[in-house]
């Protein structure tokens, strides 16, 4: 079954144009919608808990519309993209609100910036000309020499966010894909990527990533103890190096994902939906662990380079996948099922839980003895006995595999 979707990248173009007043007056406008729709909002109780239910007719948007744009100077347009924007960010509260994540406080908006809609800029000849107010104010942008120029050929321009000093363009492509027969399952970790598919046991050493969060933070605790004598020299080498950190960290992250959509181009790519936010706990250090982790970038940056599916985590690691039972630890990271007493590497038995979910299978021992015991024995891994003193048979960490050669094969992810 053939399905189309959009591809869509954004690129950064600087400017010096000055829109302070224009970007101050729209974050106003966009304030007094959200206040507006604020005291229209109905609270209906639902169990122990008040639902918001946000008003969304014809007539109350019509109405809206209408007050708005009595003081407002510059093109009426701007006032259907904060509505639209102010829905948006309601829209957002109110699902994180009805989770538990959110209080009920208003949302205030804080940042300048502008959501041009398409009907606010014209593109011809390579130059994208935003209008500001209609005959008096335009902006006029100059794609013709852009360095992204060549990588948005045939691609259509949506829309734009303009900000004090840069433009934000979105391009999207249209993009027609199929079902993919071939599915890899991802168990994300702090110092690696485990994948399984039908060539076996997957995995991405980040080791390298989590290096360099510890070098950066180290270096900016440093920089801190600066602050009390020498509070300037630490505010500009905080801002020099946490820049520089930011993009090592984007840098590393590209490079990584582009190697896997490139190494499994043909596959279907299943993530875990992991949320940091009920991993916290009263533990400084494993806060600081948590926070630093990567899951969310990595896969927003295998979202637009290949097929991604999130799977639900929930206990991924503690189920067997032979028969369904509980696993409990023996020694380091290996696991024991206290029904079939299969011995199998943590990361390992995490992936082929979630290579199962992707294909609708329940962890039943008729589903692996025919679909996960062939790949393993094609791949030289042995996860039963203990034989091994628990250490199962697996390549040295740091070797070289091709994914052909089957075992535990590592995928370098060191990017320099």
């Amino acid at each position: 079954m053939q399905r189309n979707s959009y591809r869509i990248v954004s690129y950064k173009v600087k400017h010096g144009y000055d829109v302070s007043e224009f970007l101050g007056s729209y974050r106003y406008l966009l304030q007094r919608v959200i206040d507006i729709i604020w005291d229209d909002i109905e609270w209906k109780k639902k169990g122990n808990r008040m639902i918001p239910i946000i008003p969304k007719s014809k007539q109350f948007k019509r109405t809206l519309r209408n007050q708005l744009l009595k003081d407002w100077n510059y093109a009426s347009h701007y006032v259907d993209s904060a509505i639209k924007t102010a829905y948006s960010i309601l829209n957002s509260w109110g699902r994180t609100y009805v989770k538990g994540k959110r209080g009920r406080n208003k949302p205030i908006v804080k940042r300048k910036f502008v959501r041009v809609k398409e009907t606010l800029y014209r593109f011809r000849d390579e130059k994208i000309i935003i209008t500001i107010k209609p005959r008096q104010f335009y902006l006029d942008f100059d794609l013709s020499k852009a360095w992204f120029r060549k990588r948005v050929e045939g691609c259509d321009l949506g829309e734009l966010i303009l900000k004090e000093d840069e433009l934000v363009i979105t391009f999207r492509k249209l993009v027609s894909s199929t079902n993919t027969k071939k599915k890899i399952a991802w168990d994300l970790n702090l110092l690696s990527m485990d994948g399984f598919c039908d060539k076996g046991w997957i995995r991405v050493d980040l080791k390298p990533l989590y290096a360099l969060h510890i070098t950066y933070e180290n270096l900016r605790r440093k920089i801190q103890s600066l602050s009390k004598t020498k509070p300037k020299t630490a505010k500009r080498l905080m801002r020099k190096y946490s820049q520089r950190y930011r993009n090592r960290v984007k840098n590393f992250l590209h490079k990584l994902t582009t190697k896997l959509a490139n190494k499994f181009k043909d596959y279907e790519h299943g993530f875990e939906n992991l949320e940091k936010q009920g991993m916290f706990g009263g533990c400084k250090i494993h806060n600081r662990v948590v926070s630093k982790q990567n899951w969310k970038q990595i896969i927003a940056l295998m979202s637009y380079k290949a097929n991604v599916r999130l799977l639900n985590p929930r206990n991924s690691t503690k189920t067997c996948p032979r028969c369904g039972g509980k696993m409990k630890h023996r020694k380091g990271q290996v696991l024991e099922c206290n029904k079939c007493k299969l011995v199998i590497d943590r990361q390992l038995n995490a992936s082929i839980n979630l290579y199962l979910r992707m294909w609708g299978f329940p962890p039943l021992m008729k589903v692996w003895l025919e679909l996960v015991e062939p790949i393993l024995r094609r791949s030289g891994v042995t996860p039963k006995g203990g034989e091994t003193d628990d250490l199962l048979p697996m390549n040295p960490e740091g070797a070289e595999v091709d994914v052909s050669q089957g075992g535990c094969s590592l995928i370098n992810a060191d990017t320099r």
